[in-house]
């Protein structure tokens, strides 16, 4: 039996063409490889219903919500559609779901997870506060948070090099490191960036958590040329 690896993926926001490239260069096995998504599948290129369907098809799939599948989990049960949800990518996916989301995609989002831990490794969407428990805290922080990640930052700027918190390793989205200046994750501390700009105009990463061996898309713009994402 081939050994399972595990992967962890960062924001794909509709980007199946993207999630398909990932999955080539890894020769990702979907029977006997896992893995994490760190959420935000939905808003910002066409094929978010297709880039679910093929997450889907994944045995050992562990997903963790962010900000825009909750604002899509919302839509999806009350039919409300917030101006600033439209304005950052939503209108893509309600154009993906011209009859409502399928039940099989409102599961993926109903049944994900604020965080994840194993091995002392967290992964999560946005962030957390490091000076409370995990279980004390609200959804709105993990999906949200950025303190951590301007902690991180404002460490790597001063060529800090010290933990941030009881982790050994955090793997986290939300924040494009496209913002700065870094096509690629970005490692400081013990934090790793994995949001690469899928969304906007960067690509889409997906990293062996043990080899650290990154696989990488095109950039999503080559891949949608008649699209413009979350712009």
């Amino acid at each position: 039996m081939n050994k399972t690896r595990t992967f962890v993926i960062g924001d794909i926001h509709g980007a199946y063409k993207a999630l398909i490239q990932c999955f080539e260069q890894a020769q990702f096995d979907y029977n006997h490889d896992r893995l994490i998504c760190l959420g935000d599948v939905c808003d910002g290129w066409p094929e978010i219903n297709k880039s679910f369907d093929e997450l889907l098809k994944i045995s050992n799939l562990i997903y963790i919500i962010g900000n825009h599948d909750a604002w899509a989990l919302d839509w999806a049960e009350t039919g409300e559609k917030p101006y600033i949800w439209l304005s950052q990518g939503g209108r893509a996916t309600i154009d993906c779901y011209p009859e409502g989301m399928p039940d099989k995609h409102v599961q993926i989002l109903k049944n994900a997870l604020n965080y994840y831990v194993e091995d002392n490794i967290l992964f999560v969407h946005g962030g957390f506060y490091t000076d409370l428990p995990l279980e004390t805290q609200d959804q709105n922080v993990f999906i949200w948070d950025r303190s951590l990640v301007d902690q991180a930052l404002y460490f790597k700027s001063r060529e800090i090099e010290r933990p941030l918190s009881q982790f050994s390793e955090i793997f986290l989205g939300h924040t494009p490191t496209i913002n700065y200046d870094s096509e690629k994750p970005i490692k400081t501390c013990e934090v790793w960036m994995m949001d690469t700009g899928a969304g906007w105009y960067g690509k889409l990463s997906m990293m062996n958590i043990d080899t650290k061996e990154l696989f990488q898309s095109d950039p999503v713009t080559e891949l949608y040329p008649d699209h413009s994402g979350r712009w």
